[in-house]
């Protein structure tokens, strides 16, 4: 078990919450979940519906489509969001390379704190906004190469 400072420590290393306040932060943190998995498990598969976001604590895990793999994530990052953003098939499988644990934070979770804290909606579309500039600045560099 986590104490209520790992939490914390965990989740502020998220993107959209790193600009919330503690007390809110520690307010979500109480209420995610705790997993724990073992080495080559597979935590969700593309083609599955998913409501969850996934920060790890420890361990790796590889992001990938069949056998190629797109991303490998570690202890203080996180995976899954798009699951938590909207109600589409997951578009990638994740598997575990050794033990690992999370926190998983649901859809529901986050929209109730949403609804308690709005701004965090602002965080989250900011955070996007972000990831949608680094992958056209990678296509963008891609297509220069070509």
């Amino acid at each position: 078990m986590l104490t209520s400072v790992d939490r914390l420590l965990f989740v502020r290393r998220v993107p959209i919450f790193k600009e919330l306040r503690d007390d809110f932060v520690v307010r979500l943190t109480s209420v995610m979940n705790e997993l724990s998995f073992p080495a080559n498990y597979t935590i969700f598969r593309q083609g599955e519906e998913g409501r969850s976001l996934y920060i790890v604590v420890s361990g790796r895990v590889k992001v990938h489509i069949g056998n190629k793999q797109l991303a490998e994530v570690e202890q203080g990052k996180y995976f899954g969001e798009m699951a938590v953003f909207d109600t589409q098939p997951r578009s990638a499988s994740a598997t575990t390379l050794e033990p690992c644990e999370f926190l998983e934070l649901t859809q529901e979770q986050l929209y109730d704190a949403i609804e308690e804290t709005p701004e965090i909606a602002v965080n989250i579309i900011r955070e996007l906004s972000r990831l949608i500039r680094r992958l056209n600045d990678d296509m963008n560099v891609t297509s220069l190469r070509s």
